[in-house]
């Protein structure tokens, strides 16, 4: 039986991963909301949403894999929107911290709410569909992480409560010991804020 023409799966997945992400991207555009966000700064008031207290410049460059100029001059640009406000560390006066202000978490609600064409595609997949596309991009960013190509993220497969097939030949064969339950491949978190590194 001969091969099948064309490129190896491998490759076919990262040009479906590039499309997805340009997808995502164009998304970001058109829903740039109220105050123009551009999707550098959509992406620092969710992280700021994401972690409550005070975060820290360059903590912030480190967690979106950018550079501290860049991250600055859109940090100035949300600070004149008024939605991130910026003081001096209490306990070190060479750093800055970012806190969001209250149009700053409005915002943030609105942009944790998903676009309708995204929640349409999601909706047209299996939900084991689902859990074979979480447990599948996790060990992909997971192999990412340990190589040091992209930050550390706050998902299952790094964090210490992570117990993978605690409980196999079961539908739930994972177990989260922070909540003490055992879960599915269609619960994977790739941003968990109990998240412990392990």
């Amino acid at each position: 039986m001969k091969d099948v023409p064309g490129t190896a799966p491998e490759e076919q997945l990262l040009v479906a991963l590039a499309r997805l992400g340009q997808a995502l991207r164009i998304s970001s555009y058109r829903n740039a909301g109220p105050y123009r966000l551009s999707p550098l700064q959509a992406d620092i008031v969710s992280t700021l949403a994401g972690h409550p207290h005070q975060r820290r410049l360059g903590e912030l460059t480190d967690a979106l894999a950018s550079s501290p100029p860049t991250i600055s001059d859109a940090v100035k640009t949300l600070a004149a929107k008024e939605l991130v406000e910026r003081q001096r560390d209490a306990s070190d006066a060479r750093a800055v911290t970012l806190t969001l202000t209250a149009a700053g978490r409005t915002e943030a609600e609105r942009l944790v709410h998903m676009p309708d064409e995204f929640a349409e595609a999601l909706a047209a997949l299996s939900p084991n569909d689902m859990a074979a596309m979480l447990r599948g991009v996790s060990a992909m960013i997971k192999s990412l992480q340990d190589r040091k190509v992209i930050p550390v993220s706050r998902m299952c497969l790094t964090c210490t409560y992570f117990h993978p097939d605690a409980h196999p030949r079961t539908d739930k064969p994972h177990h989260c010991g922070f909540v003490d339950n055992p879960f599915d491949d269609a619960e994977l978190r790739l941003d968990c804020p109990d998240h412990m590194s392990s």
